[in-house]
């Protein structure tokens, strides 16, 4: 992705400056004119931004930041000298009490994905426009102060092509010819914003509207996708309806205007809580029918984006220290909103089995960091952006719900929604009010979660639980259930034989009431805290055994992911993980965790066992995918993983039945057999005809992708990197898995090296989140010593981008642990 031409001269803003501006000036409005008719046909923006704004020092001096090509600058109807632009910054001197801000910006890097990005659709050629500014790029398309305490209401004007649409943050007040051309769509004043969450898009898009409880719920997307949404589309305001409905009434007040609009747009990595407007990548209007957990998946992030409505933008947090716990907290909202408000009732079961597990390994990792951490710059708040804040984030906020239980934790969100409406806060600003609320001083709770990285383990000995800290440190304490469970009197199963809740204090707490004479001891059982949890022998022993029999989805998923944490540290083979979950998915019955469980046992038969031993433990799981497919509930996931898994004729017999009227299937039945050597140039032609999808192009090309040829590898790795031509999202990561099969380790090698070379070549500056977007999706999975060795190194290079650091130092850390595994 490349760069615009001035990205590397556009500083950071620190903390510091942010702390100096937010002292000297408070902002009253932005009045914004946007010109989008310039990227109908070519690729510039324009815009006029007035921004009036009060100093409480006349005659200090600040700047203002705008990250695009300054046309003109008048202040206070006096003419700034544009060569004094450095930086992004435009100086602003002999400040007046009441000050007035005029500035005429281009941006033409529009096709990087640095807060603008304009999309050409390969099927129609139909033009569409989606702008994203989270967290400082609201400047790169005008003038604002860009940090999140200088909220201030913005009023758009934009003038469109006469065939698109425009989207903002609220229903448009009129839409009218303009004289020279195109429309002029007029909005009125947004509430008072941070600048990252306010929104401009526009195209010809398909729009579905209804009415729900006093709410016009909209919905869009590109021409060529219309099939999709209008397929999705009740559910999707079904889930919509619910969410609003469940936190207006949970944080005591209901979403307060009328619109809300849902864009899914081309070539976005993953989605934004812009006020009243979320914008989302549109390959999650899936081009086969959906799964159950596709369908899941949609739900949370969905819901994820209405809890930033009231956390995020509603309340903001006063800096990017704190500011990430909006993701730890909208995260978690939205699965306590799933299982309460939607079909989504194992959703704490589907969030440990497949999600919480990236959190426990950032966490053990070279990257972890503390939740709430040292954020000097912008640059730095982007490198958080990760599974410690999202996913430990949203563990943490479970556990204090189970430290101060959920009524206190509610009144203490309502209180807290209710005081800083439209405000800036701080983290103490959210404990305070819980901890009013629970009747609990939550001080050193806060340090110790908030303010600490790595992942505490505790261990039952006896009647003891025992309580480690990271690295030699105090322990945290951990709010906890311990359950008990016998084998049933057949032998077949286990039953449930008590349970008993436990607040730790220190390194040994003793429990009592603890059932005698149980099979399994379930430490952490119904997941309520985050830590690694170990138990006696024989309690392993029975867990790795019997697992698939625990009577609640969310046992089931602890019981595997302790199997997998032991992995991942050394203290179990993949043969024994396997058999865990191969067990388990054998039984289970929950849609909510069996496709997170195949995702897994895929990832260990193919990934991490040994090479060798790669064909016999994909013939493990395929036979248990095959069985899981003749369960219609099951059915698409269990033949998904056997497309990647097939063995046998008999296999690839039952897949082309299933994928004669199934694309997906059969995009995924050759790929598979395109990594086992056996290309079929004529087949791919056939399907690439009759699949309806714009991007089908990306799955003939991930076909291409797994051929164990040097050839293959090259032509698709210049798609990638070279040409840059793969949507970000769900397409680049599906199509990074068809190229790196760790079965062809030493073909790929040399590519894991030139996926250095490459990363090597990547630019700081606007679009980091979409360049880090795409080092994670394409991380190899395969490597050997040299390669960590040379990854660490550039990852300790001083001047190494924050965000691309913890990037190399999760992908070392992961293979290095693959490679142990492998032996």
């Amino acid at each position: 992705m490349t760069q615009g031409h001035n990205a590397p001269r556009i500083r950071s803003l620190t903390r510091e400056e942010a702390e100096a501006r937010a002292a000297l000036v408070e902002v009253e409005r932005y009045d914004i004119e946007v010109d989008m008719r310039g990227l109908f046909e070519g690729e510039v923006l324009q815009s006029t931004s007035t921004v009036r704004f009060r100093c409480r020092q006349p005659g200090a001096a600040t700047f203002v930041d705008c990250a695009a090509d300054v046309r003109s600058a008048t202040l206070n109807g006096r003419e700034l000298d544009l060569d004094s632009i450095e930086g992004g910054r435009i100086p602003l001197s002999d400040l007046q009490a009441e000050n007035t801000l005029v500035v005429a910006a281009a941006q033409s890097d529009t096709g990087s994905g640095a807060g603008i990005l304009r999309t050409v659709d390969p099927s129609d050629k139909l033009v569409y426009v989606w702008t994203s500014f989270e967290a400082d790029d609201a400047r790169r398309a005008w003038a604002c102060f860009d940090q999140p305490d200088l909220k201030a209401p913005h009023a758009f004007t934009v003038l469109a092509h006469e065939t698109w649409t425009v989207t903002s943050n609220g229903a448009p007040s009129s839409v009218e010819d303009a004289a020279d051309g195109g429309r002029r769509w007029t909005f009125p004043d947004t509430p008072k914003l941070s600048t990252y969450v306010v929104v401009v898009n526009a195209g010809p898009f398909h729009e579905l509207r209804q009415e729900r409880d006093g709410y016009s719920l909209g919905l869009y997307c590109r021409q060529s996708l219309k099939q999709y949404l209008e397929r999705d589309a009740g559910e999707l305001f079904d889930v919509t309806a619910a969410g609003l409905a469940f936190f207006g009434d949970r944080f005591g007040q209901p979403f307060p205007q009328e619109r809300y609009d849902q864009v899914f747009v081309p070539n976005m990595g993953g989605a934004m809580e812009n006020w009243g407007c979320v914008t989302w990548t549109d390959s999650v209007l899936y081009r086969s029918t959906p799964t159950y957990g596709q369908r899941a998946g949609v739900a949370a992030v969905l819901l994820h984006e209405m809890a930033h409505m009231w956390f995020g933008d509603l309340v903001t947090m006063r800096w990017w220290d704190d500011l990430w716990l909006n993701e730890a907290f909208a995260s978690w909202a939205s699965t306590f909103a799933a299982v309460n408000a939607t079909e989504y009732t194992d959703g704490w079961a589907t969030f440990l089995a497949g999600l919480k597990l990236t959190g426990y390994q950032m966490d053990m990792g070279p990257a972890s960091h503390p939740i709430r951490g040292d954020v000097p710059d912008v640059e730095q708040a982007m490198a958080n952006f990760d599974a410690i804040t999202y996913v430990k984030g949203e563990s943490v906020l479970k556990q204090l719900v189970a430290y101060v239980g959920e009524d206190a934790f509610v009144e203490g969100l309502r209180s807290y929604f209710r005081e800083h409406a439209w405000g800036n806060t701080r983290l103490a600003d959210l404990m305070t009010a819980v901890g009013a609320a629970a009747g609990r001083d939550l001080t050193d709770w806060t340090t110790a979660w908030f303010d600490r990285s790595g992942t505490d383990t505790l261990v039952l000995r006896g009647t003891d639980l025992q309580a480690f800290g990271p690295d030699g440190q105090d322990p945290r304490p951990h709010h906890l259930r311990i359950g008990a469970y016998r084998r049933s009197p057949d032998g077949q199963g286990l039953e449930p034989a008590g349970s008993v809740q436990v607040e730790t204090a220190g390194v040994r707490t003793p429990v009592e009431g603890l059932p005698e004479g149980a099979d399994l001891y379930l430490v952490n059982d119904q997941d309520l805290t985050f830590a690694a949890v170990r138990t006696d022998e024989d309690s392993l022993r029975t867990m790795l055994e019997a697992a698939g029999s625990l009577p609640e989805p969310v046992s089931r998923a602890l019981a595997v992911t302790t199997a997998w944490d032991m992995l991942l540290k050394g203290e179990l083979s993949t043969d024994e993980l396997l058999t865990c979950v191969l067990g388990v998915l054998g039984t289970e019955r929950s849609p909510g965790v069996v496709e997170p469980f195949l995702a897994l046992a895929l990832r260990a038969a193919e990934q991490w066992s040994p090479l060798p031993a790669v064909p016999s433990q994909l013939a493990r799981l395929a036979t248990v995918a095959a069985g899981l497919a003749e369960d219609p509930e099951h059915r698409t996931p269990a033949l998904r993983t056997l497309a990647a898994s097939a063995t046998e004729p008999a296999h690839f017999e039952l897949l082309s039945r299933a994928a004669e009227d199934n694309t997906d299937l059969a995009w995924r039945m050759l790929v598979r057999r395109a990594a086992l050597g056996e290309y079929d140039a004529a087949a791919v032609e056939a399907l690439l005809a009759r699949d309806a999808d714009p991007d089908a192009r990306v799955r003939a090309l991930g076909v291409t992708a797994a051929r164990p040829e040097e050839s293959a590898k090259a032509e698709v790795w210049a798609e990638i990197w070279e040409k840059r031509s793969i949507p970000a999202g769900q397409p680049l990561f599906g199509l990074a898995q068809c190229f790196w099969r760790p079965t062809q380790h030493d073909l790929l090698l040399p590519w894991t090296h030139r996926y250095l070379d490459e990363v090597g070549t990547l630019a700081g500056g606007g679009g980091m989140l979409a360049a880090g977007s795409l080092v994670r999706s394409t991380m190899p999975t395969t490597a050997d010593e040299a390669w960590l060795e040379r990854a660490r190194a550039m990852a300790a290079e001083p001047d190494q981008n924050p965000s691309l650091r913890s990037a190399l130092l999760t992908g070392a850390d992961t293979l290095a642990r693959v490679l142990r595994a492998r032996g």
